[in-house]
């Protein structure tokens, strides 16, 4: 007969420090994950108040190029009549 391997004996109270040091971890982890999605909410939030805030820039600065347009044809228009009134 040949004696059976032992194997390897890990105390009942090493095995517990190990799982505490694994939940301490998964823990950290999970804090990390909270922060990262609470900052993704409010870049989420900055995004869309920024949008709304060019959107708003875009639709008041339209009318700025036709007023340009209307400017210069009155003064054409003026420019021409002086010129025949003569």
């Amino acid at each position: 007969m040949t004696p059976q391997d032992p194997g390897v004996y890990i105390p009942p109270a090493q095995m517990y420090q190990e799982l505490r040091s694994l939940s301490d971890g998964v823990t950290r982890v999970e804090t990390k994950l909270d922060g990262i999605a609470q900052g993704l909410t409010d870049l989420g939030k900055d995004v869309a108040d920024h949008e709304t805030r060019l959107r708003t820039l875009e639709r008041a600065r339209w009318p700025l190029p036709t007023i340009g347009v209307l400017a210069g044809v009155a003064g054409a228009a003026t420019g021409a009549i002086s010129l025949f009134a003569r």
